[in-house]
């Protein structure tokens, strides 16, 4: 039977959804077949099957290979007629076998309980109870506390505590949500006192509240004339009506306001745009009144001053626009990305996830999917958090990752470039760069031209390219470079680790190591690995990126590297030396080059599980393997495989990536005193994330905490 969690509440207003989303980060990284049932969903329309953001949020988030009408019971409109007709234990009933057929399918399912928004359920808190304990879950009560003071909290957790406990619901956890900041150590303290089982305080975040552009332009109707979907996808943390003249207006701008205006007014216009393209400060759009379109001279204008800006319009005055706007709060999407990082970074941070997940009892599966192997990568670099350079801070793809990494609480980081572009790019893309300390990750932003560290690195560099006729003078300019200062970082012990290439090549991200922090003791090469993620099993594959053509004592040396690679990321090593040829079969120089190379690997590390030559299909198949390699420990389970040269390395892992749908992690360098990771120029956000998570791992072995 599956082991269930049932998230519910005790009103609306209570951010529930970042919860869910909490535990659903929680079973994915435990299990690999995961459910999520919503028993009673709104409809679209009469007579229309309902669909639940939430639910599509998940199902998509996390790739759930279930169909939709499996994670949903009933609409409400169809529960209130079957309760009238046949009573609530038939209505129940009926949820249950729902319910039944998702799990037999699941290792886990989250369940999401009513959402007490015109839902006509009589004693809506005892119906979830009565639900939560017909499928045997665990409840998860969630209380808001939004506006309230810290003893109205406390008191309205420990009473939905005492009825969900006198329903004889098995409860997990009591969680409040939204609470005032400086409120959270009084409401935690006291709730550890009065109650017998965990509690957690989550303090009120207001990203996740604001709502974004997209979602107030779909709320009001309006048409929208300018805007890209980066500008939609912008938080709206506050409104400035303009009615005043442009001096006055101007004051009035706040960071991430809606500029609310008449059409008319071209001059208010044009100058919240000029001065959000100036950075004073950077607006999140402009909703215009009364159904004024402004002319076309005007609307160039305005594309041209801040490209990607929503401009939309509205045929309502101010005050009945005011009216829609007022109540409007954010909510998690599927087009909401950065709204689900924000609200997972929050729970990680304010839970014992360690201590809930004993709690639910799942045990670990033994395939290990993709999404898992994520998973345990952010777990284990947000344990012991490192600090990571990121030499390209002013490119999106990277601003974007930087958001993610800090609000996961996955690692500290420097962004390089000119600080104010930096700040300008990340608002015009609507990003919050978290800088508020204490317990979470922060960022700095460093232009290697003004800062104190340049002559000190230049000194060193020249130092250490004396023999090449360096010389402080030409280090000067050699350090401005982003790619030399973040590998001068890391080899001082200022940061940790460095990741490159998202826009820079991988000369121009791996030269500066090579010549500033150099090979490891043992390591005679520098080489790399990717970690190839397979429907049920990880791979690594090495050398698939630096060495075109290693000879013998290299292609060990890879070997071993790639075995230490893949132990220190949980990959039990048993490593094949891939050729065309299977044991004694095949001669030829470029056999007898991978047998000498496992030879050196039998020498070197006779620890190591190794075997080759040996093609790939005996490295992988067992029954190939049986008929090939008989005998041994490596064919037919290998998990580390070393290519013999750069094009059947590379070529193999992007052959296995497109047809078989693998995810390609990587690659990983390795072989370097300290690390330093470089990117595809293709790389996507998730790729830089994963990468960046790698290197605060490597870190973390080397002992290198700054």
């Amino acid at each position: 039977m599956a082991r269930s969690v049932y998230v519910t509440g005790i009103g609306r207003g209570d951010g529930r959804q970042a919860v869910e989303l909490g535990v659903m980060e929680l079973l994915t990284r435990q299990v690999d077949r995961v459910g999520v049932f919503r028993p009673l969903v709104h409809a679209h329309a009469p007579g229309e099957p309902g669909s639940d953001h939430v639910v599509e949020l998940l199902r998509n988030r996390y790739r759930l290979d279930l169909p939709t009408t499996e994670l949903y019971g009933l609409t409400y409109e169809e529960a209130a007629a079957l309760q009238a007709a046949q009573g609530q234990d038939e209505l129940v009933s009926a949820l249950v076998d729902r319910f039944r057929e998702l799990e037999r399918r699941c290792q886990a399912v989250l369940v999401l309980g009513t959402d007490f928004a015109d839902t006509n359920i009589p004693d809506e808190l005892a119906f979830n109870a009565r639900l939560a304990n017909e499928f045997g879950a665990w409840v998860l009560p969630v209380v808001g506390g939004h506006d309230e003071d810290p003893q109205a909290v406390i008191a309205e957790v420990r009473n939905a505590h005492r009825a969900y406990r006198d329903l004889g619901c098995s409860i997990l956890a009591m969680i409040a949500n939204r609470v005032a900041p400086g409120a959270k150590q009084q409401i935690q303290r006291t709730l550890a006192e009065k109650l017998a089982l965990p509690a957690y305080v989550l303090p009120e975040e207001p990203a996740l509240a604001a709502p974004t552009v997209a979602q107030l332009v779909e709320a009001t109707g309006a048409e929208l004339l300018l805007g890209d979907a980066a500008g939609l996808a912008r938080d709206v943390r506050g409104f400035v009506f303009g009615g005043a003249m442009l001096p006055t207006f101007l004051t009035a701008l706040t960071e991430g306001a809606l500029v609310v205006t008449p059409g008319d007014r071209a001059d208010l216009v044009i100058g919240s745009l000029a001065a959000h393209a100036a950075g004073a400060p950077p607006i999140a759009g402009l909703l215009l009144t009364l159904g004024q379109h402004p002319g076309p001279n005007v609307m160039a204008l305005a594309a041209r001053l801040a490209p990607g800006t929503p401009v939309a319009v509205v045929p309502e005055g101010s005050w009945l626009t005011a009216a829609a706007l007022t109540h409007l709060e954010g909510k998690l999407t599927q087009a909401s990305p950065r709204k689900a990082e924000i609200a997972l970074g929050l729970f990680e941070l304010h839970v014992d996830t360690a201590e809930l997940t004993s709690r639910i009892e799942l045990s670990r599966s033994e395939r290990v999917t993709p999404m898992m192997f994520e998973h345990e990568l952010l777990e284990r670099a947000r344990a012991a958090r490192r600090h990571v350079v990121l030499p390209e801070g002013a490119e999106e793809r990277v601003l974007r990752a930087a958001e993610i990494l800090l609000r996961r609480n996955i690692c500290d980081l420097t962004l390089l470039g000119e600080p104010d572009a930096i700040r300008r790019k990340a608002a015009a893309l609507g990003i919050t760069l978290p800088q508020e300390g204490g317990d979470q990750a922060q960022v700095r932003l460093v232009d290697p031209a003004t800062s104190p560290l340049r002559q000190q690195f230049a000194e060193l560099y020249a130092k250490l390219r004396a023999h090449k006729g360096m010389t402080v003078e030409l280090a000067l300019d050699v350090v401005t470079d982003v790619s030399y200062f973040g590998t001068l970082m890391v080899e001082q012990g200022i940061a940790d680790g460095m990741v490159s290439g998202a826009v820079h090549s991988t000369a121009a991200t791996i030269r500066p190591a090579f010549e500033v922090i150099k090979t490891a003791p043992g390591a005679a090469i520098v080489s790399s690995v990717f970690f190839m993620c397979l429907a049920d099993k990880v791979l690594v594959y090495g050398d698939c990126a630096v060495n075109p053509d290693p000879d013998a004592q290299q292609l060990a040396d890879i070997a071993i590297q790639s075995a230490e690679t893949a132990a220190q990321f949980g990959v039990e090593p048993r490593v094949a030396m891939l050729s065309y040829s299977t044991g004694t079969s095949g001669s030829g120089a470029d056999v007898d080059k991978v047998r000498k190379a496992t030879e050196l690997v039998r020498e070197l590390r006779p620890d190591l599980l190794v075997d080759g030559p040996i093609q790939y299909d005996a490295a992988v198949d067992a029954q190939v393997a049986a008929t090939k390699l008989p005998g041994s420990e490596v064919a037919g389970r290998a998990t580390v495989l070393i290519f013999p040269d750069l094009n059947t390395g590379n070529n193999t892992y992007k052959a296995v990536q497109r047809s078989a749908g693998a995810v390609a992690v990587g690659p990983v360098l390795q072989g370097l005193r300290k690390p330093v990771n470089d990117l595809s120029r293709g790389a996507l956000v998730q790729d830089i994330v994963t990468t960046v998570a790698i290197t605060a791992i490597q870190s973390q072995n080397e002992g290198t905490a700054s």
